[in-house]
């Protein structure tokens, strides 16, 4: 199992690191028997997809000859499960987060079950934000009191928690020094919302081998923010590369 989930979307990811490790990954599950078959899921807005998806696209043909399948979700259309059926890697985008929760839930099973046959999954922003058992989707609030900024509410007011992917044990928090949801994550295990939390900095990425942070690596250049509770308080461990 290789899960990669990475504190920005693709235009933040000024080092290569985080893209090697995923092609790295990828290369060893397709064994060399063809060109790899990577799915790449976008939210896409009126088009926006079109604009959006070379991001992604290169940096994985830079490194490997590979087919890259657009795997687009609109309001109201979410994936079909069968998308991830035979491929060697998944990649989920940054974008609005509770658009890519509702657009995916449904295929959550078939997201787990590949990742569970080593299939790597790579998540930017919202793509890391949605992997968890319980996923922080949005909102600035708890119990009425600010815990960020508004800008990083996505539309929510109180602080939302939903049932994610599933593919880790721990709430994840993304954009974390850049747009102080450092604070919101810390929040949401310090009010018991969840029992921990990562919050991922830009041109940062967490790796891990298994579902909990057991057996972990920090990539990139930024910060991994690891966040405990114990009754109404939060612990907080910096977790950086190297």
């Amino acid at each position: 199992m290789s899960i990669i989930l990475a504190g920005g979307g693709p235009d933040t990811v000024t080092t290569p690191v985080v893209f090697d490790r995923f092609v790295k990954d990828v290369r060893h599950r397709a064994g060399g028997r063809r060109p790899a078959r990577i799915a790449v899921v976008l939210f896409d807005r009126d088009g926006s997809s079109e604009y959006f998806f070379p991001a992604y696209r290169e940096p994985l043909q830079a490194r490997m000859p590979c087919d890259v399948i657009p795997v687009l979700l609109r309001t109201g259309e979410p994936a079909d499960p069968a998308a991830f059926d035979d491929v060697d890697g998944i990649v989920v985008g940054g974008g609005p987060t509770p658009e890519y929760l509702a657009g995916l839930l449904g295929s959550a099973a078939a997201i787990r079950a590949a990742a569970a046959a080593s299939v790597p999954y790579l998540g930017f922003s919202a793509g890391a934000m949605i992997a968890p058992q319980r996923a922080l989707v949005g909102g600035y609030r708890i119990r009425g009191t600010e815990v960020c900024s508004e800008e990083c509410s996505e539309g929510l007011d109180e602080l939302d928690v939903r049932d994610g992917l599933g593919l880790v044990t721990f709430a994840v928090d993304v954009h974390a020094a850049q747009a102080g949801t450092l604070s919101r994550a810390v929040g949401a295990v310090a009010e018991g919302l969840v029992d921990r939390a990562v919050a991922v900095d830009e041109n940062t990425a967490l790796v891990l081998r298994h579902t909990d942070l057991e057996d972990l690596e920090v990539i990139g250049a930024g910060n991994c923010w690891s966040i405990r509770g114990s009754g109404k308080k939060a612990t907080v461990a910096v977790l950086s590369a190297g």
